[in-house]
């Protein structure tokens, strides 16, 4: 396995809103308008720090689908059928110069009770080897 280089000079992290009671909401769920404006005015923080790259909120699973490979075939779930226990409600994507700022940035939101934020570092190619950098771009090289 591959060891990330830590003298990158940033790095891009996702940070994943997992709202807790999501996954029971009916299609067509919005929050209400306290809500978005508080996340507003975070999203708009990030962006005045220049770290913001990205967001989006999510519909709620009533409203997508799951596709498994439990068996290696792909088997559908229409989304009033998940059985996830957490579902996420959206995602802002970060560039920042470490996991410890994405970690503070994820602090700052304001979330309510049982709401979870995941921060997961994004994986660069930059990152990778050359033979896999090769793989993927073969001009590249």
């Amino acid at each position: 396995m591959y060891v990330l280089d830590e003298a990158s000079p940033t790095m891009k992290f996702m940070l994943l809103m997992i709202p807790d009671g999501y996954r029971q909401a009916e299609p067509g769920t919005l929050p209400d308008c306290d809500r978005v404006a508080a996340m507003m005015e975070y999203n708009r923080q990030m962006e005045e720090a220049g770290v913001l790259l990205s967001l989006e909120g999510l519909h709620p699973p009533s409203m997508g689908a799951r596709v498994t490979f439990a068996s290696g075939e792909p088997v559908v779930m229409e989304g009033s059928r998940l059985d996830a226990t957490e579902s996420l409600g959206g995602f802002w994507l970060i560039e920042v110069d470490s996991k410890n700022e994405a970690i503070d940035w994820a602090r700052r939101c304001p979330a309510t009770s049982g709401e979870t934020i995941e921060v997961r570092q994004v994986q660069e190619m930059v990152a990778f080897p050359e033979e896999i950098r090769e793989l993927v771009d073969p001009e590249a090289g």
